[in-house]
């Protein structure tokens, strides 16, 4: 089944929502990651048809959402989740599932509003290193240098072109998966070069600092049953300790683990079927 598009107004953006399914079945709302996009999701959202119907945004600045012109501030991914949410599950709570970054915005929602998410999925996220205030002004002039030469946007001779450099960052990806994904990623950029659909600005690296000490304060906040889905292959999950990864997921007061082993951090692009049947079975209980 295609996906049909809707656009919100959200924040004073338009946002993009892809949307697969029927209007009467469950909804699942799938969130993804840092220079993702809704539309890789689609393999994922095959599996869970016709049970579920699969809302999928664009966050700001990807896909076909619209670009602010003040950059991007973590924060504003968590605020537009929750008009997000007013807008499409305005009486219910929510089946959220969230991939890298988008878990790391669906699992501070979940711990801000837990009334507001009924069972939440994280698949290859929560990984990110705690840094202390010693790499503070280091990372403030490298965010103040890069205001004065700002990442440019990368452009390439045709999809199959872009599909052979997703091949190099995802060796286990399959020449027709690759192009699939490159045709998600890319769009004409009426110049007969393909564009990313990402803002170039996400690129620039923040002047702050990432305190995990903050988020878990959130996390104990959820009460959402949670299922983490790791994966064998993925480099994130090695960023930190088994002891610091234990620690941040005893916040969650209902959790469970499911682990994909033939699968890189994009588990959605390696292994779907095995990726939509663990979130199917999850949220069906």
């Amino acid at each position: 089944m295609e996906s049909r598009s809707e656009f919100l107004s959200v924040r004073g953006l338009r946002y993009h929502v892809r949307v697969w399914g029927a209007p009467e079945a469950m909804p699942v709302v799938l969130l993804h990651g840092w220079l993702d996009v809704s539309a890789t999701w689609a393999p994922v959202a095959q599996g869970l048809l016709p049970r579920f119907r699969v809302l999928a945004p664009d966050w700001r600045g990807f896909g076909h959402s619209q670009w602010p012109q003040d950059g991007y501030w973590f924060y504003d991914y968590v605020a537009d989740l929750e008009c997000l949410l007013d807008r499409l599950s305005p009486a219910e709570p929510v089946r959220l599932v969230g991939h890298s970054m988008g878990g790391q915005v669906a699992s501070l929602y979940a711990g801000l509003r837990p009334d507001r998410v009924r069972r939440l999925v994280l698949l290859d996220s929560l990984f990110l290193p705690d840094m202390g205030p010693e790499v503070a002004g280091k990372r403030f002039r490298a965010w103040l240098d890069q205001l004065k030469d700002p990442p440019q946007q990368k452009t390439y001779d045709s999809f199959e072109d872009l599909a052979g450099r997703i091949r190099k960052q995802h060796p286990r990806l399959t020449p027709e998966r690759a192009l699939f994904v490159a045709r998600c990623w890319g769009r004409e950029d009426g110049y007969g070069r393909i564009g990313l659909c990402a803002d170039p600005k996400h690129r620039l690296h923040g002047p702050g600092t990432y305190r995990v000490a903050e988020s878990m304060e959130v996390w104990r906040h959820v009460t959402a049953p949670t299922l983490f889905v790791d994966t064998g292959q993925s480099s994130f999950g090695q960023a930190i300790s088994r002891e610091e990864t234990a620690r941040r997921r005893a916040c969650f007061r209902d959790r469970r683990e499911v682990r994909i082993e033939q699968a890189g951090h994009m588990l959605h692009f390696d292994a779907p079927d095995e990726t939509a049947r663990h979130i199917a079975a999850f949220l069906s209980e």
